[in-house]
């Protein structure tokens, strides 16, 4: 589909990390945009930030983890603008840290946040998108959910069901003009990566790269206007390590462990359990 002038866009996460470029991308499209997020507390300044460029929006604080806080993001946003032409989850949580020592609440909001919410969101919306015969979900996953990095086992969990559940609409809504893609980035100089780079003094494995937030934005558009079923974004392709370790798991796991990705993510659960025992 071709976004339009006037088009209705719900975009989750809006405040940070990713969000705020999208939420940039689509303002200069004069969409009318939905900017959702948790705390939220930059909302107010990025709504009145893009008005003044001419894009309508209405902004909610809204803590997706909570059915009702998601019934009400969608019913605030019909009766406001009667429509969704698309829809953005892109709002995501992670705790890098060992399984075990995870509580269940953690995992528990991991879950609500990165893979629920998306597909409720989703069904929530789809009666509206399929009367109107228009509609794209777009749904940013990781390269965690097609690689499970260490110490990250509920993101990834997550980000791998995103990339289910993405395939699977497709199939289900072929035809009726909903459609829904998925965007795989791997590290982005931006929000989760761009903390965890802080916290460790470390860059992502040289052999993977890092792309910049422009890169998946422009993989976003690409996606809706050409209805592409998934875009990877990463600097260096990454497609063929991935088909190798499809064909043979073995040999991909040994290749991994070899290329030492998962450095990154060890660093940064050694210095926060040094930071808590300094406490």
């Amino acid at each position: 589909m071709k976004i339009k002038s006037g088009d209705v866009v719900l975009l989750t996460g809006a405040s940070g990390g990713l969000g705020i470029h999208f939420v940039k991308a689509f303002a200069h499209l004069k969409v009318r945009l939905v900017l959702a997020a948790f705390p939220g507390n930059d909302l107010q300044e990025i709504r009145a930030e893009i008005e003044k460029e001419g894009c309508e929006s209405i902004d909610m604080i809204c803590d997706l983890r909570e059915p009702g806080q998601r019934q009400k993001l969608v019913e605030t946003t019909l009766k406001r603008f009667g429509r969704v032409d698309v829809l953005v989850n892109n709002a995501g949580i992670e705790f890098t840290a060992f399984y075990h020592e995870l509580s269940e609440a953690q995992i528990a909001s991991v879950l609500a946040v990165n893979l629920e919410a998306p597909m409720m969101l989703t069904r929530l919306l789809l009666p509206t998108m399929l009367a109107q015969k228009n509609g794209h979900v777009i749904n940013i996953a990781s390269l965690a959910g097609k690689s499970g990095p260490a110490l990250q086992e509920p993101y990834a969990a997550t980000k791998a069901g995103l990339i289910g559940f993405t395939q699977s609409l497709r199939s289900t809504y072929h035809g009726t003009g909903v459609s829904a893609s998925v965007i795989v980035p791997g590290f982005v100089e931006a929000g989760i990566y761009s903390r965890l780079k802080a916290l460790t003094g470390m860059s992502a494995p040289v052999w993977l790269g890092t792309s910049q937030p422009k890169s998946v934005v422009d993989a976003v558009m690409r996606a809706i206007a050409s209805d592409r079923p998934e875009i990877l974004v990463n600097p260096i392709p990454i497609r063929p390590l991935l088909a190798f370790t499809a064909l043979f798991p073995r040999g991909g796991e040994w290749l991994t462990r070899k290329l030492d990705t998962d450095s990154f993510f060890r660093r940064a659960v050694e210095i926060e359990k040094k930071r808590q025992a300094e406490q």
